[in-house]
């Protein structure tokens, strides 16, 4: 255990999600791997699990990041199969 472990300070206003508790928080009680934020709002901060899922979703049909071989979309243009020729 370190002697000095340095707190984060949150400025007032910041929202965070904690993952590990599951609830909203303001300031940066929780180690940053443990959170999303900051967000304005609390009800921001709120939907931080849904606005994730969203844009995951987003990232995973985007045509312009499919890069599985095999998918149409990248077929044929040698770019992003992650392969080299």
């Amino acid at each position: 255990m370190a002697l000095f472990k340095k707190r984060q300070v949150g400025k007032p206003g910041e929202w965070y999600y904690c993952l590990v508790h599951k609830k909203v928080e303001e300031g940066p009680d929780c180690p940053a791997k443990d959170r999303f934020g900051p967000y304005t709002t609390p009800e921001e901060a709120a939907r931080a699990m849904e606005t994730a899922q969203e844009r995951n979703l987003e990232w995973q049909t985007d045509p312009k990041w499919n890069d599985r071989p095999g998918d149409a979309a990248g077929e044929g243009e040698g770019e992003g199969t992650g392969t080299a020729t």
